[in-house]
C-alpha cells in the first residue's frame, strides 16, 4: 500500500499571502477619490481658487494699478499667489484626511493586513495629487479670466506648471505628515488655516515688497511664499518685461525650500508609518 508523504511541519503556517502592492495602492487611491467626487469635494477644489482670485482681484485691481506696479495687468502680477493658495487649500484637505485615518484606527487596521506600511500614505498622496491637479487647472483658468497670460514661450510655461505642481506636492506631503502626527482632524485643520493666510498676506504675492513697512520688508522678500511667487512670476512673464529673468540665483532658493520640505516630510511620514509596523 502506497503512503503519501506528509507535508513538512509548519508548511501551512509558513504560507503568506503575497501582497500585490500596486493593486493595493490603486484600490486605496480609488477609495479616496470616488467619495470626493460623490460628495462634491471636487467642486470645492474648483471653486476655492476661483473665489480667491475674484475676492482679491476685484478690490485690489484699481488700487494696485494706480500704485504703478509696472506690470501689464494686476492679474498678471497676482497669478502666482492664486496658484499657491490653491495648493495650500489642497494641503489642508490632505492633513484632515491623514488625521482622520489616524484617529479612526484605519491605519492600525491596515497594519494588520499583508500590506507594506507605506501603501496607505502613498494612496493618500495620489488622491491629493488628483485634487491638486484639479485645483491648479481651476487656478490657471481663473487667473486667465482676470488677465494672466503666458508670454515667454513653451519652456517657461511648462516650467511654471511643473513648479506649481511641485510646490503643491511639497505642501501636501508636509500636511500629511502633520495630520498623521497630530491625529486630530479639528486641531490639524485649525493649525494649517492661519499659516498660509499670514504668509500669503506678508508676501510679494499681492503687493511688491517696497509697499510694506521697511521693518518687515526683509521677511517679506525672503520667506518661501515670496520666493515661490517671484519664480512663478518670472516663468509666467509679462509683456512689459518687468519680471526678473529666470536664472539659477532666482530659482535655487525655491528649489531648496521644496527639497528641504519634501525630505523632512517624507522622513516624518516614513518614520511614523514604519514605527507602527
Amino acid at each position: 500500500m502506497t503512503t503519501v508523504d506528509a507535508a513538512p511541519t509548519g508548511w501551512l503556517t509558513n504560507v503568506r499571502a503575497a501582497p500585490a502592492t500596486l493593486t493595493q495602492w490603486w484600490v486605496l487611491t480609488v477609495r479616496l477619490i470616488v467619495p470626493s467626487v460623490r460628495t462634491g469635494e471636487i467642486i470645492t477644489a474648483i471653486l476655492a481658487p476661483i473665489t480667491f482670485a475674484a475676492s482679491f482681484y476685484i478690490p485690489l485691481n484699481r488700487v494696485m494699478s494706480f500704485a504703478g506696479l509696472g506690470f501689464s495687468s494686476y492679474g498678471q502680477f497676482m497669478a502666482p499667489i492664486v496658484i499657491l493658495q490653491a495648493s495650500a487649500f489642497t494641503a489642508v484637505s490632505a492633513a484632515f484626511r491623514a488625521a482622520t485615518d489616524a484617529v479612526s484606527g484605519l491605519d492600525r487596521r491596515f497594519d494588520a493586513m499583508p500590506m507594506h506600511p507605506l501603501v496607505p500614505a502613498a494612496a493618500r498622496m495620489s488622491s491629493n495629487v488628483f485634487r491638486l491637479l484639479i485645483g491648479l487647472v481651476a487656478a490657471v483658468v481663473s487667473t486667465h479670466v482676470i488677465g494672466f497670460r503666458f508670454v515667454d514661450g513653451t519652456a517657461h510655461t511648462l516650467g511654471f506648471l511643473a513648479l506649481g505642481l511641485l510646490i503643491g506636492i511639497s505642501f501636501c506631503l508636509g500636511a500629511d505628515a502633520i495630520g498623521t502626527f497630530t491625529r486630530s482632524p479639528e486641531a490639524t485643520t485649525q493649525m494649517l488655516v492661519l499659516p498660509p493666510l499670514i504668509l500669503g498676506m506678508l508676501s510679494t504675492g499681492l503687493a511688491p515688497a517696497h509697499q510694506f513697512p521697511r521693518w518687515v520688508q526683509p521677511f517679506v522678500r525672503n520667506q518661501p511664499v515670496s520666493q515661490f511667487a517671484e519664480v512663478l512670476r518670472a516663468l509666467g512673464g509679462d509683456t512689459f518685461g518687468k519680471v526678473h529673468p529666470v536664472t539659477w540665483s532666482l530659482v535655487m532658493p525655491s528649489l531648496l525650500w521644496i527639497a528641504g520640505s519634501m525630505a523632512l516630510s517624507c522622513f516624518s511620514i516614513a518614520r511614523q508609518n514604519l514605527k507602527r509596523s
